[in-house]
C-alpha cells in the first residue's frame, strides 16, 4: 500500500462510479506522478466496492451517496487538494505516467492551466458538435491558438492559485471555468497530446448517439453566457470602423 504524502507537491483528484476494473491501475500510474503526491478518489454513487479498493491502496476517498456527475467529483476532489499543482484524470482510462508528467511539469514552469491538445476527431465534413462548441468557445474568449483543447478534455492539470482563481464550484462546469481563466488573466495552455479518444470506453453510446453531447454542449453556452455578461456581446472586441448611428 502506498500512503498519501503529508505534504503533497501534486494532487492527483479522480473521480470514480463503479470501476473496479481499472481504479487500481490508474492511482498506481497516478501515485509515481512526483515522489510527494496525494491521490483523491471521489466515489461518486460507486456500489461495486470501487472505494473499497481506493481506500486500501492508499488514496484518499471522498465517498458520494448519489451519482452526481464527474464533474461535480472533479469540483468536490480539488477543494480537499493540498498540493501546489492539480491533476485531474479519470478512473475508467489507465493512463501512463509518462503522460501526466508534462502537464505537471508546465504547471511547475508557470502555466497556470495545462491542458490535453487532443482535439478528437476533426478531419471530417460533419463535424461532431462537441468539438465545435470547443473552438467555438475558445475563439471567443480570445484564445484561438487552443484550437480544441479543453477542460472537458481529460488529463489536464492546473495550480493551486489557478484553482482559486477560478472557484472549485465552477471546475463543475468546465467550458465555464476555462473561459474564467482566460478571462481572468490566466496561462492557459495546450501542453501535451494524449489520444484518450482511442482507449474511451464511450459507455452508454449506441448507434454513434452519445447522451452526454448535449450537456457538454449545454455547458459551453452556459460558459458564453458567463463570458459575454462579463466582457460584452462582442466579447471585448472592438466595432471597428462601422458607423451604426448612420442607419437611423
Amino acid at each position: 500500500m502506498i500512503r498519501n504524502a503529508e505534504s503533497p507537491k501534486v494532487s492527483v483528484i479522480i473521480p470514480a462510479m463503479n470501476e473496479r476494473k481499472t481504479i487500481a491501475a490508474v492511482i498506481h500510474q497516478a501515485y509515481q506522478v512526483h515522489p510527494e503526491t496525494e491521490v483523491i478518489v471521489v466515489a461518486n454513487g460507486s456500489t461495486d466496492g470501487t472505494a473499497e479498493i481506493a481506500q486500501r491502496i492508499g488514496a484518499k476517498v471522498i465517498r458520494l451517496p448519489h451519482a452526481l456527475g464527474q464533474d461535480v467529483g472533479r469540483s468536490i476532489g480539488a477543494g480537499e487538494a493540498k498540493g501546489d499543482i492539480l491533476l485531474f484524470t479519470d478512473a475508467d482510462i489507465v493512463i501512463k505516467t509518462r503522460d501526466f508528467i508534462p502537464l505537471t511539469k508546465a504547471v511547475e514552469n508557470g502555466v497556470d492551466v495545462a491542458l490535453n491538445k487532443y482535439l478528437g476527431p476533426t478531419g471530417k465534413t460533419h463535424v461532431h458538435s462537441v468539438v465545435l462548441a470547443k473552438h467555438a468557445l475558445n475563439i471567443l474568449v480570445s484564445n484561438p491558438g487552443l484550437k480544441g483543447a479543453s477542460l472537458t478534455t481529460i488529463p489536464h492539470a492546473m495550480s493551486r492559485r489557478a484553482r482559486d482563481l477560478i472557484g472549485t464550484d465552477n471546475l463543475a462546469v468546465p467550458p465555464k471555468a476555462q473561459a474564467i481563466a482566460i478571462y481572468k488573466g490566466l496561462n492557459v495552455r495546450g501542453v501535451h497530446e494524449i489520444d484518450v479518444g482511442k482507449t474511451n470506453p464511450r459507455r452508454g453510446r449506441t448507434k454513434g448517439n452519445d447522451p452526454l453531447e448535449g450537456l457538454i454542449v449545454g455547458d459551453h453556452l452556459e460558459a458564453i453566457d458567463w463570458f459575454i455578461s462579463k466582457s460584452g456581446v462582442r466579447g471585448n472586441r472592438s466595432d471597428l470602423t462601422r458607423n451604426r448611428e448612420s442607419v437611423w
